[in-house]
């Protein structure tokens, strides 16, 4: 296949990075005489962008493609020629790699590539054309006004034109307006002000006393009244609650999967409480982006450097193209691609408000952000997958957990190495007796203790599967798998058991129709690699689904075994338990796609024959041990017998210490972090070793083209876009890099982005409407002043605190204008979408608040805080997926009566009631969710079960408030608006209180307008 070199920047091998190391002249000039011409006229043909066959995924006409590397990794390691997969392979020192394959360099230039890497490799592969169209990216980016460096403009002076304060939001907001000969608003009166403090800060709204408190105060000082509240509400955790529902919005969490089988995450809920945390600590923002970004390796031992990674795995992911189709398979290969780009994406478009992921097919038609850009991003997240990890949510008991794993690492990695030489010189006496540890008594290995065994294959990802017929329908308790034994080529115990697989159950013995999944840890487990059990049982006991039958029972392997130089799947016994403890699979008949018939040792039959190996005993495991370790000790000096001792000593005590700790939480999240002790891995290649990436051809996984290291935006011209990393970095480096460049103060686009953000959700919409998308085909700030000023001050004089700008944003006269408008007012004609503030918006109340506003008027609302979510449904399965049954929910059940950010997030099956009424859907990126009014919504709010039931209990709540109708609907009134009735409200609600009952008059207060809109 010949390779398609990309178009524009995709023959930029490297961006220059500002501060990077430049190669002294003569190291240049050594490359040039010595290295260029051997690279050229000896390897580019097989490796090169030119190549006709590509070998090895392996580019050497770059310096990336040298120092990322092909399928086996770097093919330099700078200064290390021993570790230089490069050197090796022209050394001829292994015959399967010997590089160039048909003649060996000369002594003399494999000479000449050594004494290169040793200097560092320096590599001036950039040409001026490139530098030139570096320039020229540059240039044209900087003619936008979104990736300008920051400064901080001037305050305008406002002369006579009745500034209400000293704010300096309303000196450029009344600069604006003068511009159109428009004046600001009058101010709200206390209660709406009041109202609209209340619901923007926390979501939730007043009481009546706290509304009359507040007008009182601030009859008598009106500006200490008013900051007064602000620092309240901001101190309360409601705020917290309150503003990690938006932030969530943006970064598209949910707590299930999506796509087709859209299974559940239990352990979601930790980013969630994160977010909360973070907000109710006023985390300063440059450490609230690292820690989501690179947590764990930004600040390991830390509560928060954990869940926070939640950000990186909160969009939806395709469960069935990772678990059942392997990475080598272009299916396999394309959700891998999509899950990375969901990754960028989330990031950019989160923290920088650019659509990056508009330049995986081709250069960004309207940006300046190129196809190397993108590719490069994608590098920074090339190992990581999502999975579930242990912390804890205590800094203490974080710092002793990381510190304890890192000496049983330190310890097992220092025996490893003083033991190697040992076990090298103990040969196959070491080999017998590790073989006698692993596996079965040897009394127990009979010929006819086999079981199951597949056809060979000789991939690795093929499929194979067998099943049991129950002969009859039972409801399944458990289902236990038994390993085989075998001594065949040293594999030993474990031998054949499946790499990845999946229990299931059906009445169809096709397993087309009707299947349910037995094993419910499907989910987690199969994002990494089972390991070998030896012979120990797996039992899908404790984590079957209740109400599970089924006449057949199938065992799939999606991944199968190693064996010498092929791949298979084997299994001793297949158990099937009912409620009484009984093996009803016991002697039924077996069927498979394929079997391995050598009888009496291997067949179909064995399956269920109830003979199994029988694993060697703790007593002789701990003799064999012992003899292992006096066997290793034979052949060391006094000194080697030492260390040894001591180092063992070390690791007893540190895994002793590990037992001690309490259980630890888990959280769902995006990484694989190798450093400070932890060990937290996904299912990328090489146990965490970053996948190479490559620009690809369209975005096509078939066409790869340059390889490509991590890195950023090149538009950017203070902030370098490829970073430069040492050779021993860990994959946690690269995410740590991208978030050292996001939160840079010399990137304009995170301080314009946040700062924008904020104040969309305090005015309707932001100074830049369009807040994921700064680029040209977004909207252009209304007030780019004020952007860049608040941008500045809250980078540096707020030091990153959101309270800090929260504070001033809801304190300026700007913010407590009136949203009352008449029809002849200038405003309307001149500036009809109000886009320059010359009154405040009306706002609709988002679905969480009209649901949180119900349960606190009905006396029903349960404010506790943090911890697994709510689920507001029943779910049940079909056809191997769940189902979401809204409907099923008992409104009167306790449990669902905490506030909504704590209700569990469905992608596929939404909660009707709130998407109708605007809730985001989880399954995109919602910067700003649309406000809409339709008859259904009137509908929903009218008859929703939830609603139907609090009104009940509000009912009962005014009812004991007031003797007659009036009184009653009076009170109501009261609560939930927190005003005087009207004597026309008293008189139609008390009416309809009589005719219809004081529940339904109650339905209808929850349904009037001024219910959900705050002026």
């Amino acid at each position: 296949m010949k390779l398609r070199v990309p178009i524009l920047f995709a023959a930029m091998v490297m961006v220059v990075n500002a501060g990077a190391q430049t190669p002294a002249p003569e190291q240049l000039d050594f490359f040039e005489k010595k290295i260029r011409p051997v690279l050229s006229e000896r390897c580019y043909e097989c490796h090169s962008a030119q190549a006709k066959k590509l070998k090895g995924s392996l580019f050497l006409d770059s310096k990336d493609g040298i120092l990322n590397g092909g399928d086996n990794g770097p093919a330099v390691i700078t200064g290390d020629i021993e570790k230089s997969l490069l050197i090796k392979a022209v050394r001829w020192e292994d015959k399967d790699t010997r590089m160039p394959p048909k003649k060996k360099l000369s002594n003399a230039e494999i000479a000449d590539l050594e004494s290169w890497v040793k200097m560092g490799a320096p590599d001036p592969r950039i040409s001026a054309s490139v530098a030139s169209a570096i320039d020229k990216l540059q240039t044209e980016a900087a003619k936008h006004w979104a990736f300008r460096p920051l400064k901080l403009p001037p305050v305008p002076t406002i002369a006579n034109r009745g500034n209400p304060g000293a704010n300096p939001i309303d000196a450029f907001i009344i600069a604006k307006l003068a511009e159109k000969d428009l004046a600001m608003s009058p101010e709200a009166d206390a209660r709406t002000l009041c109202r609209r403090l209340y619901f923007d800060l926390t979501g939730l709204p007043p009481t009546l006393e706290e509304v009359e408190a507040f007008a009182q105060s601030a009859i008598r000082n009106p500006n200490f009244a008013l900051e007064s509240l602000v620092d309240q509400l901001l101190a309360s955790p409601r705020y917290g609650e309150r503003w990690a529902r938006h932030w969530l919005d943006v970064v598209h969490y949910g707590e299930s999967h999506g796509y087709d089988k859209d299974r559940p995450r239990l352990n979601a809920w930790p980013y969630r409480d994160y977010v909360i945390r973070a907000f109710n600590n006023d985390k300063p923002y440059a450490r609230f982006v690292q820690e989501q970004i690179a947590g764990d390796a930004l600040f390991p031992g830390t509560t928060d450097g954990i869940p926070a990674l939640g950000f990186i795995a909160a969009g939806p992911w395709d469960a069935i193209g990772h678990q059942e189709v392997a990475e080598t398979k272009i299916d396999g290969k394309i959700a891998r691609h999509l899950d990375r780009d969901d990754m960028v994406s989330n990031t950019i478009n989160t923290f920088a408000s650019l659509t990056v992921h508009c330049a995986q097919c081709h250069d960004h038609k309207f940006d300046p952000i190129t196809q190397e850009d993108y590719y490069s991003l994608q590098a920074v997240f090339a190992a990581l997958d999502r999975t579930e990890v242990s912390y804890y949510a205590d800094d203490a008991l974080m710092r002793r957990y990381v510190g304890l794993r890192q000496q049983v690492k330190e310890a097992t990695d220092a025996i490893a190495a003083l033991e190697e030489p040992l076990r090298k010189q103990a040969g196959d006496k070491l080999t017998g007796l590790n073989r006698s540890i692993a596996g079965a008594s040897v009394k127990s290995i009979k010929p006819e203790i086999g079981g199951y065994h597949s056809a060979l294959s000789p991939e690795q990802d093929a499929v194979k599967w067998v099943q049991v017929d129950l002969g009859r329908t039972v409801g399944i308790e458990n289902v236990t798998l038994l390993p085989c034994y075998d001594d065949f080529n040293e594999i030993g115990a474990g031998f054949g058991f499946p790499v990845r697989f999946k229990v299931e159950a059906s009445d169809d013995p096709e397993f087309k129709s009707g299947v349910a999944l037995l094993w419910k840890r499907h989910d987690q487990t199969f994002m990494t690699d089972f390991r070998n059990p030896g012979l120990s049982p797996f039992v899908t006991g404790g984590a079957c689904d209740d109400g599970i039958k089924g006449r057949y029972v199938r065992v799939t392997a999606v991944k199968l075994a190693p064996r010498k130089d092929d791949f298979i799947c084997a299994l001793a016994e297949l158990q099937v338990f009912d409620a009484s403890g009984a093996n009803v699979a016991q002697g039924r008949s077996v069927t498979a796609l394929d079997s391995l018939e050598a009888s009496p040792r291997w067949g179909k039959t064995n399956l269920t024959d109830g003979i199994a190996p029988k694993p060697r005993s703790t007593e002789d495991k701990q003799k064999l041990t012992q003899e292992r370790t006096a066997l290793l000790l034979s052949f060391a000096d006094a000194e080697t017998k030492s260390k040894l001792a001591s180092q063992r000593r070390l690791l007893r005590e540190s895994e002793a210490e590990l037992k001690k700790l309490p259980p630890p939480s888990h959280a769902y999240i995006g990484a694989i972090h190798n450093g400070g002790g932890a060990t937290f891995r996904g299912t990328g290649p090489d146990g965490g070793k970053p996948r190479p990436i490559f620009v690809l051809a369209r975005g096509d996984v078939q066409r790869p083209g340059k390889p490509v290291g991590p890195g950023a935006i090149s538009a950017i011209a203070a902030l370098p876009a490829r970073f430069e990393l040492p050779p021993d970095a860990n994959e946690s480096d690269r995410r740590a890099a991208l978030a050292k460049w996001l939160t840079d103060d010399r990137n304009p686009l995170t301080w314009r982005s946040i700062v924008n953000r904020v104040w969309q959700y305090h005015f309707g919409h932001g100074i830049v409407e369009t807040p994921n998308d700064f680029g040209k085909m977004g909207a252009a700030p209304t007030h780019p002043e004020l952007l860049d000023w608040l941008a500045v001050t809250f980078r540096d004089d707020m030091s990153g605190s959101l309270k800090k700008l929260h504070r001033l944003i809801v304190t300026s006269a700007t913010y407590r204008q009136s949203a009352t408008v008449s029809e002849a007012s200038a405003g309307q004609s001149a500036d009809v979408d109000n886009h320059l503030l010359w009154r405040m918006n009306r706002r609709k109340l988002e679905a969480e608040s009209i649901r949180d506003s119900i349960l606190a008027a009905a006396g029903q609302f349960d404010l506790t805080m943090a911890g697994p979510s709510f689920q507001d449904f029943v779910m049940t399965q079909a056809e191997n997926a769940p189902h979401y049954e809204y409907q099923l929910a008992d409104p009167e059940d306790p449990k669902i009566h905490r506030r909504s950010i704590y209700r569990f997030i469905g992608r596929s099956q939404q909660q009707p009631w709130m998407a109708t009424m605007d809730c985001a859907d989880p399954s995109i990126l919602v910067d700003r969710r649309t406000e809409t009014i339709t008859p259904l919504q009137s509908l929903a709010q009218l008859n929703n079960q939830l609603i139907v039931a609090m009104a009940g209990h509000f009912a009962e709540r005014v009812s004991k408030l007031g003797a007659t109708p009036e009184e009653q609907v009076a009170a109501a009134i009261h609560i939930v608006f927190q005003r005087d009735a009207t004597a026309e409200e008293r008189a139609a609600l008390a009416n309809h209180a009589r005719q219809h009952g004081l529940t339904n008059a109650c339905r209808a207060i929850l349904n009037l307008n001024e219910f959900v809109f705050v002026d």
